[in-house]
């Protein structure tokens, strides 16, 4: 039996990363959207790709992390890197969003991404303070 204390924090653990999950469905949910918008008409290749890795990306993420999969955390950090690649694509490359604003968001979703897979990566165990 786990003392109270412990109990408590792997509820709250269990509870937190519930939320992620369904956070990271949703965003995959939602950027799939875009998909089959992008397919009605020319598609740009790129824009297409970047769309499609982010949806299977964090989708994959929030079934790994709710299921506690050991490879939850890598999907995590590669929907990261999939998100601020597809900003830099659409700025630099492209040229639709504002450089600064994409920088700015590729630079956030992938600290983001990090600490969101450093926490799923973490072992739920005894403390020893």
């Amino acid at each position: 039996m786990l003392p109270s204390a412990l109990q408590g924090r792997m509820n709250e653990r269990s509870t937190a990363l519930l939320l992620i999950a369904v956070a990271l469905a949703g965003y995959g949910v939602y950027i799939a959207g875009y998909v089959p918008g992008m397919l009605a008409g020319q598609p740009v290749p790129l824009l297409l790709i970047g769309f499609v890795l982010q949806a299977v990306c964090a989708l994959a993420a929030a079934v790994g992390v709710w299921r506690g999969q050991p490879w939850a955390a890598a999907v995590v950090v590669l929907l990261g890197v999939s998100i601020a690649v597809t900003w830099l694509v659409e700025a630099f490359v492209l040229g639709i969003v504002a450089y600064l604003y994409a920088l700015l968001i590729a630079v956030l979703a992938v600290v983001v991404a990090l600490i969101i897979a450093a926490y799923v990566r973490r072992q739920p165990g005894p403390r020893i303070d």
